[in-house]
Order: structure tokens, then C-alpha cells, then sequence
């Protein structure tokens, strides 16, 4: 599959310019953050030493996050990459790359002796992790320090300390950080996990004690639940982590997720900048962030920020991290995890408080002071972050519904608008991992964006965020931009209302896409008809002709009526008429009688462009053309496809009178997509099966046909074909729907296949 994506926003003044240091420097720097002008609080200071070169251990998103502020200060930059990933956008907008090995990630991307190798041969005088990966390996920062170079990060000890959950919780609890009631040690076994969950009381969160990303976790109600719970859960610890040891705890019933991130250095300055809140999730992973939180009152967020600085301060924290905590509805915040790395969602934070959160990394890691106190550090505004995820959904892929990630690669971004030149405006930043030609491969994390928005409040920021999801254009694989954008403007979201259960309360039954008013759906109904009527007219057109014009008549003062509706699968479905005539003429003034109402379209009705602006009744618009073809048009309307039929009012007369097209039976078929002559059949003869269909094995091995031979892809199974054949014809017997079976042994497997009589 291959996904086109693209975005269109006003460009930035001055994108992509060369900006110059102070005289005494004398050097040219090329600042390609997408939203540098919202960091105002600690500018880059080009006089100030600084790496030659950095390394990036990881890919996509965050090392080009990375590279494009290494650039902006005047640091040489080298990309890793596995083989497949040599074409990345990452790799392209590095200095220098080295390939570490094949796509899997331990192959490749964990490989720790193949990161220092690169280290050494490029003379790379510090490596940034990134998040996942080896962010938070202490063996990776610690190997690191032996050969002289510089972790971007925290010290190795620090990323020991909090990378133990049990650890962790008895230093939180000595530095006075409130805690989540739990036994604060390990859970030996099941009978345990039960004396100590009824000890708390129901329910327990049981969970791993260096788990992460929601693996190793289960919730318990009952001692049933408990033991189960802490079985399933040391086995996945053991094989996610390779550390199988548990701890038990209260669990915070319907709470909310908030962190709150710190910046410390290595001269006993320590800040917290803001909470974020994390609570809409799926499956304990983040969909959608924002900052500030709303729930949050100044003295809340002030004694958070304190007990974070307070905990970073125990375990000599210098670095950036982010310090988690269940909130109950009484506003009782608990710790919960440490994070010693760059969050994702960080670029929510640069934008409330504008600081580069990597620029302050990579000047720590160096050594200088932090530059800014915790009187320096404002709020300013309201930021939103929505992660734009390739996906292969079953009901929108909610909790309980599965997803997948998508293999494809990004086939057409404009280049106007992709990688490093992609505008923007203040508003609207668009973190990109994916490019023209760029692979959204299986192995990784299926992150196409992440789309940040920034505006003076909460409700401005949040209509920017609407009005961005809706000029974002993806083709080719399916992704979660129309969840995203239905949860921007449901009630319960709007109103601040969340908590980590509003996914499966809202939607309960799994996402189906957006339901439509009555208003909604004639809205979605008139621009599909008046870009129909547009489409005719526009067809209908002579144009530099030197032919008699007085018969002819201006397809621009004709009305079109058409039978209008949204097929809805087993469903009956309305037929509304519409009449679609265009004002004055004039192509971009559309009238719809619709209903008995009449509605005014407007605005530039290309059908053409990927994305189209209209005014439905004077209030703005942005609709999209998936597909277009005769009697139907597929509009996206706050991003949910519609498949509209639009017909013109005589041809549903003759619909009618038209025979359904047949659907074929292609369950013994193999159908050519197009018409043709079959030059070649790549077999070989080996043994007849006299049957009328098709047949094959589950495992793809074997095909025959009467007349026809079978073959198979392994050739040391002869005998035992035979000996399935033989046992066949003197085992027959009858299978449902009056079926013969017979068995077909591929080597390791015997499948039963029903063959019609």
C-alpha cells in the first residue's frame, strides 16, 4: 500500500532561511524547526561552545525532531538506520548516516555494540536517544560514559533508580511524593499477589516492575482476577522486558492521567514546566494530549510541580523527564512512574511555556548552566497534540475492537509541502516522520505525524485543532485521523470532561465514524450535489470556439436536478431530491433547494484539488474529494468519508427497469483483472485429483483441478501427498452441507479442505 499525505496552511515568513550568528562567529546555521518562532524564552545562543557532533540512536519523528534543532545550533548530525530505513526522511536530513543492520529492531535499532561502533566512526562527541528504543537503557548510557562520550540524557544512575517501579516508589516515598497506596516491594507469587491485593482492597492495578507502554499490567476486582492477572502478567513482563518482577497496588478507579515535565542540569538547578494531560488513551498508550490541563488549579499545579522537582532532586536528575500521576475526581494526585527520557508528546509543552526542550538537552548534556529560573518559565496559551497513526482498524481500532499497524509508503506529498519544507503557520505545527517515498513498514511504530496546535485558550486551540485534522490529507491506507477529529468536537471532551476511561464510555460500541444531524447530513448532500452540478456545467462548456453561439445556452444559468443519498450498508435509505443553480452565473455561488429550504454554497469548487473550501450558509467548510465517479462522489465531512449518490432526477426513472448486477461466485474461481490469453501455468506434473473446483491447503501449498496437476513449493512432501491421497480415497466421508473431506498433509500440519461433489 502506498498512503498519500499532505497539509496545506499559509507559509511561515521567512521558512527554511539561513540565519546567521553573532560577527564573531561567523557561521551560518539553518534553523528547519517547523515552530521556531514560539521559542522565545531561552533563544539559541550561537556564541555559546557546544558539540561538534551528535548521534542519533533512534528514527522517524524524534530523530528528525532532533536533527532540525541540532542544526538550528550548528551541530553536525549522524543518523542510524536498518536497511530498510535508508531512504527515511530522518536519514536524508542528517549529515552523515550509518546503516546498523536489518529491519528487525534487535537486530538493528537495540544493538548496542553496533550504535558505539557507529559512535566511533564518525566521531560522534555525544548520542541522543530519542524516546523508546535505548532511551532508558542504563547499560547503553553507562557503556556510553566509559568511552568518553556524552549521553544526551539523564546519568546512568538516575535512569536506574526510576526505571525499577519498585525502586522508584520507595524513592518517591522518601522524598516525600505522594503515593498510590501498594506494597512496596516484590510480589513473590499468585498467593501473594492476593494476601497483599486484599490487604489494599479491591480493586489492584498488578503490574510489572520494569514495564512501560501498558504491557504487564492487569487490573483485579477479586481474588479470581488476581491470580490470573499476576500469572498473565509476569509471563508478558518476561518477554517484553526480560524482568518478570511484580508489584501490586491500588487501583485508581476512572482517574485522570497528568505529568508534569522537569529540566534539570548538572549544577543544582531544577524546574517544572507545566503539566500536561494525558488521559484520552487507548490500551494505556496516548491518542491525544494537551497543555495545560483543565482540571488542574494553580495550587495543584504548583505542589505537583514541587514534588516532581522533589523527586528529580533525590536521584540527581540532569536532564529533561517527566514525572506521571493518577488524579482522582477530588483533585488527589498520586505518583505514578518516572519517565527519563523526551516524552512524545513534548512539542505541547515548548508551546505553552517556549522553550526547546532538545536545545536545553543538548546544552546540559554539554555542561552549561540552564539559563532560565523557575520564575522565567511562563504559560502562555493552550496546546493540543493529536498522533496521526497509519492503522488497519476493526471499528476504528477502541479498546476492545484490536488494531494493527499498516505496512505502505508515502506516494505524493507536494513538494511544496513535505519534510523541511512544509509550511506552517504559528498555530499549526506538524511533526513528520513520513515523506514522499517514505516506508510505513511493519516493524516499526506506525507514526505518519503528530499534529500540535497552539492558541490563546483552550476552545481556540481546540478549533485549530478541528480545523487542521480537516485540511489533512491521507490516500492509500487507512489511519485515525476521523477518530481524532470526531473526539474534537464531542460534548464530554469539549467541556474537559475526561477521563482514561472516555474512549470506551463515548464509544462504547466502538468508533463508527461521525453521525450526522439532520442539518449535517443536507449540508454534506447540497455540496456534493452543487460540485456535481459544477462538474456538468463545467463539461457542458465551449470555450475558444469560433462557432455561432446564439443556440447556445450557459450551462452556468441552468438548474440541475438531481436524487440525492447516502447509502448506508442493510439499511433503507431516503432519496432526497435537489436542485442545484448557480447565482448570477457565477461558478462559485451555488443556490440548493434542499427539503424544501434553499442553501448557498460557495466558494472555489475544483474538483481538482485534494482539498476544497466552501461556505455552507455562510459558515465555513473544508470538505475533500476521495473519489469521484458517474452518479457518485465520496466526501470527507469532518473526517468521515460519505459515499453520496448524486443521480440526475430522469436517470433514477430508469435505474429502475435495471437488472442488479449478478454477484459472482469467486470461491472457486481465480479471476483475471483484466481480459487476456494464459501464456504460461508454472507447475509441475505430479498426480491428478479429479474434482471440479479448485482446492487448496490453508498454508497455501498445494492447487488442483480436473484434468490439471498439483504441485508443491516443498519438494520433499511427494511421499506424503501420496499417502494423504491413498488415505483419502478409502476414508471418504460426508462433511456439512453434504460435502466429501478430504485430508491434505502439508509436512507439518494435516488440513481438512471440503470439496464440493
Amino acid at each position: 500500500m502506498r498512503v498519500l499525505a499532505c497539509v496545506r496552511f499559509a507559509a511561515h515568513k521567512g521558512f527554511g532561511q539561513v540565519r546567521l550568528a553573532s560577527a564573531s562567529a561567523q557561521k551560518k546555521y539553518v534553523d528547519l524547526r517547523e515552530d521556531r518562532a514560539i521559542y522565545t524564552t531561552d533563544p539559541i545562543n550561537y556564541d555559546e561552545p557546544k558539540f561538534d557532533k551528535i548521534l542519533i540512536a533512534n528514527r522517524g519523528e524524534i530523530a528528525c525532531r532532533v536533527i532540525k534543532t541540532a542544526r538550528a545550533m550548528g551541530i553536525k548530525t549522524v543518523a542510524v538506520h536498518s536497511d530498510v530505513d535508508s531512504n527515511s526522511l530522518h536519514v536524508r536530513l542528517a549529515d552523515e548516516a550509518v546503516c546498523v543492520g536489518p529491519a528487525p529492531t534487535n537486530q538493528s535499532y537495540l544493538r548496542v555494540d553496533k550504535i558505539l561502533q557507529a559512535v566511533k566512526d564518525t566521531g560522534a562527541q555525544a548520542v541522543h536517544p530519542g524516546y523508546g528504543f535505548l532511551s532508558e537503557n542504563t547499560h547503553f548510557a553507562a557503556d556510553l560514559e566509559k568511552i568518553g562520550v556524552k549521553f544526551i540524557g539523564p546519568n546512568s544512575k538516575a535512569i536506574l533508580d526510576m526505571g525499577d517501579k519498585i525502586n522508584s516508589k520507595k524513592i518517591a516515598a522518601a522524598a516525600k511524593v505522594n503515593m498510590i497506596p501498594g506494597y512496596d516491594g516484590e510480589i513473590a507469587d499468585e498467593d501473594m499477589c492476593v494476601k497483599v491485593a486484599n490487604q489494599i482492597g479491591y480493586p489492584v492495578m498488578i503490574k510489572a516492575s520494569a514495564g512501560g507502554g501498558g504491557k504487564g499490567m492487569r487490573i483485579a476486582w477479586n481474588d479470581k482476577e488476581a491470580r490470573e492477572g499476576y500469572s498473565l502478567s509476569k509471563r508478558e513482563a518476561a518477554s517484553s522486558f526480560g524482568d518478570d518482577r511484580m508489584l501490586v497496588e491500588k487501583f485508581i478507579d476512572n482517574p485522570r492521567h497528568i505529568e508534569m515535565q522537569v529540566l534539570c542540569d548538572k549544577h543544582d538547578n531544577y524546574l517544572w514546566l507545566n503539566e500536561r494531560e494525558c488521559s484520552i488513551q487507548r490500551r494505556n498508550q496516548k491518542v491525544i494530549e494537551e497543555a495545560p490541563s483543565s482540571f488542574v488549579t494553580p495550587e495543584m499545579r504548583r505542589a505537583m510541580g514541587e514534588q516532581s522537582v522533589q523527586l528529580a532532586r533525590a536521584v540527581g536528575y540532569d536532564s529533561a523527564g517527566t514525572v506521571e500521576f493518577l488524579v482522582d475526581g477530588k483533585r488527589n494526585f498520586y505518583f505514578l512512574e518516572m519517565n527519563t527520557r523526551l516524552q512524545v508528546e513534548h512539542p505541547i509543552t515548548e508551546s505553552i511555556t517556549g522553550i526547546d526542550i532538545v536545545q536545553q538537552m543538548l546544552r546540559v548534556s554539554y555542561g552549561h548552566k540552564l539559563n532560565i529560573t523557575q520564575k522565567d518559565v511562563p504559560l502562555q496559551g493552550w496546546a493540543f497534540e493529536s498522533r496521526v497513526y497509519a492503522e488497519v482498524r476493526k471499528e476504528e481500532g477502541l479498546e476492545g475492537k484490536g488494531s494493527s499497524s499498516l505496512a505502505g509508503s508515502v506516494q505524493g506529498i507536494r513538494s511544496s509541502l513535505c519534510g523541511s519544507s512544509l509550511p506552517i503557520r504559528r498555530a499549526h505545527s506538524y511533526r513528520w516522520s513520513q515523506i514522499e517515498g517514505s516506508e510505513i513498514s511493519i516493524y516499526y511504530d506506525p507514526l505518519i505525524c503528530k499534529l500540535v496546535t497552539h492558541g490563546k485558550d483552550r476552545a481556540t486551540a481546540l478549533a485549530r485543532m478541528r480545523d487542521a485534522l480537516d485540511g489533512y490529507v491521507i490516500r492509500g491506507v487507512t489511519h485515525n485521523i476521523p477518530l481524532l477529529r470526531d473526539i474534537c468536537q464531542e460534548k464530554r471532551f469539549n467541556e474537559g470532561n475526561i477521563t482514561t476511561k472516555y474512549l470506551p464510555e463515548v464509544y462504547p460500541e466502538g468508533f463508527q465514524g461521525a453521525s450526522l444531524t439532520q442539518e449535517e447530513e443536507e449540508t454534506v448532500l447540497s455540496m456534493a450535489a452543487a460540485l456535481n452540478a459544477r462538474k456538468i456545467a463545467r463539461s457542458k462548456q465551449f470555450k475558444n470556439q469560433t462557432r455561432q453561439q446564439s443556440t447556445y445556452v450557459d450551462p452556468y444559468k441552468m438548474t440541475f436536478k438531481f436524487v440525492t443519498e447516502i447509502p448506508v450498508e442493510d439499511e433503507e435509505t431516503t432519496k432526497i431530491p435537489v436542485a442545484v443553480s448557480f447565482e448570477n452565473g457565477n461558478e462559485k455561488e451555488a443556490r440548493v433547494t434542499i427539503n424544501g429550504k434553499t442553501m448557498s454554497i460557495s466558494g472555489d469548487m475544483n474538483l481538482a484539488q485534494p482539498i476544497i473550501d466552501l461556505k455552507a450558509n455562510g459558515k465555513g467548510v473544508t470538505t475533500q474529494i476521495v473519489n469521484k465517479k458517474a452518479g457518485e462522489i465520496t466526501v470527507v465531512y469532518k473526517g468521515t468519508n460519505f459515499k453520496v449518490k448524486v443521480l440526475p432526477e430522469h436517470a433514477v426513472d430508469y435505474i429502475k427497469h435495471m437488472k442488479p448486477k449478478p454477484k459472482v461466485d469467486l470461491s472457486s474461481v481465480v479471476l483475471s483483472p483484466m481480459p487476456g490469453a494464459i501464456k504460461n501455468v508454472a507447475v509441475k506434473v505430479e498426480l491428478l485429483i479429479p474434482f471440479p473446483s479448485i482446492i487448496s491447503s490453508s498454508s497455501g501449498g498445494r492447487y488442483g483441478e480436473r484434468g490439471t496437476a498439483i504441485d508443491c513449493d516443498r519438494s520433499n512432501e511427494d511421499a506424503e501427498w501420496t499417502s494423504c491421497w491413498k488415505d483419502w480415497q478409502g476414508k471418504e466421508k460426508e462433511g456439512e452441507g453434504g460435502d466429501r473431506m478430504m485430508s491434505v498433509i502439508t509436512g507439518e500440519e494435516c488440513h481438512c479442505l471440503g470439496v464440493p461433489d
